[in-house]
């Protein structure tokens, strides 16, 4: 496994990694197999969408806020709740197939750590199976 190390600069924002996974595939070795990308923290998610218009992510992100205000009837005291239940939308898991030692997207998908508690340092674990 690698742990890929994000740091983020805002509060909510969604940092492409796909470079980053892929560099971790070719050291692997793995011709063919699967991927697996995982952000292990409650108030992040891995997300894979369109990475060719910016416009996309920042559409993400003002509709899941619309979704989850930060300023809400919440339970939860530390004042992040709105992070948690982004986060549980959008998940903490992403899986792409590997084929000749490349990750499977397609033509306009990227992977994205998904921020929604920042700006923090984080990291993404990254596993490579043939």
């Amino acid at each position: 496994m690698t742990k890929l190390k994000v740091k983020t600069g805002k509060r909510e924002e969604l940092y492409e990694i796909t470079s980053e996974v892929q560099s971790t595939v070719s050291r692997s070795g793995v011709s063919e197999g699967i991927c697996t990308v995982y952000v292990p923290h409650t108030t992040a998610a891995v997300l894979i969408q369109e990475a060719a218009d910016p416009a996309v992510g920042r559409d993400i992100l003002t509709h899941v806020r619309h979704l989850f205000p930060r300023e809400a009837a919440y339970e939860h005291a530390e004042g992040n709740s709105d992070a948690h239940l982004k986060a549980s939308v959008v998940g903490t898991t992403a899986t792409v197939f590997v084929e000749k030692g490349k990750l499977c997207l397609g033509t306009w998908q990227g992977i994205y750590f998904c921020e929604f508690d920042g700006p923090r340092s984080r990291e993404v674990w990254v596993r490579v199976q043939g």
